[in-house]
């Protein structure tokens, strides 16, 4: 039986507001849309949703209001399996959102974090045991980069693996770049980062996705490339988020890195044929079953 890790996911919980439109509207533009719907989403919830449907035991450390889109929320992470111990409410600001526009196969996002900000290193303290019982932690940027780097610190200190997903972008502090396992990066963020790190070893920590390019790392000094799927896209929302659950899991677990980015990118490619960030994400078996199916 496959060790089910323990996965601890300290991120943002959001609700999506999606809208559906034919073309995206230009600066002053009114266009029309043809829907509208409310998905659970915050990139650190989506990622921990992700893990656990692909076999992680989750632990999530996040904030949300005292609202109705909070108790929405924290109902959600628990039916999906995920332990919200970490999970605390916050009085003085509203749960945060995130409205998505979504157009021609591609989207436009606007994070407002609202509680996310909550998030301080006294909550990091607060729930130093489960950081310390984890086999491996992960990690955003819509929660305060102060945040980002204490608990980075304290993992370190406790010899426990660390995956930055660094997104959106901000200017990452030498202790984050030095201390992280793995950062996760899009095509843009990559380049953002190699101008600012100023060690090449940085190299041999990125795992960047390029979208319909498929995914590029180093391994053993060599640089490699993991094409992507083809598949029919409804929402590339949730795909970056699936990846990064799915590739902490897959290193959790005990798999190399080549083998995990693999996986990863497979699960990536059947989330994007379902409206929703969480919505398309995959369980273990139906990413087994797609890796079969394409790859024999």
């Amino acid at each position: 039986m496959i060790h089910a890790p323990k996965i601890c996911v300290v991120g943002s919980i959001n609700m999506d507001m999606t809208i559906q439109t034919r073309q995206m509207p230009r600066q002053g533009e009114t266009v029309l849309g043809q829907s509208f719907a409310l998905y659970p989403g915050g990139k650190g919830a989506n990622q921990a949703v992700a893990a656990t449907r692909l076999g992680a035991k989750v632990t999530m450390i996040g904030a949300v209001g005292e609202d109705e889109f909070g108790v929405t929320l924290r109902k959600h992470l628990q039916v999906e399996g995920i332990h919200t111990d970490g999970v605390i409410k916050n009085s003085e600001q509203s749960t945060g959102v995130a409205n998505i526009i979504l157009s021609e196969g591609d989207n436009r996002i606007i994070v407002a974090p609202g509680a996310n900000a909550a998030i301080t290193e006294e909550v990091i303290d607060r729930h130093e045991n489960i950081i310390q019982q984890s086999d491996i932690i992960l990690l955003q940027l819509e929660i305060p980069l102060t945040t980002v780097a204490y608990t980075v610190k304290k993992a370190k200190q406790y010899h426990i693996p660390v995956v930055v997903n660094p997104a959106p972008y901000q200017h990452l502090p030498k202790e984050i770049i030095q201390d992280t396992t793995y950062f996760t990066p899009n095509e843009m963020e990559a380049e953002a980062m190699k101008k600012e790190a100023a060690s090449s070893s940085i190299k041999d920590k990125m795992v960047v996705t390029l979208g319909s390019e498929g995914v590029h790392f180093y391994e053993n000094n060599t640089k490699k490339k993991v094409h992507s799927y083809s598949v029919p896209v409804k929402d590339t929302t949730g795909a970056g988020d699936t990846f990064n659950g799915a590739f902490v899991t897959q290193l959790a677990q005990g798999e190399t890195l080549s083998r995990a980015i693999h996986f990863a990118n497979a699960a990536a490619a059947l989330s994007i044929t379902k409206v929703g960030a969480q919505a398309g994400m995959p369980t273990v078996e139906m990413v087994h079953q797609f890796m079969t199916e394409r790859e024999g």
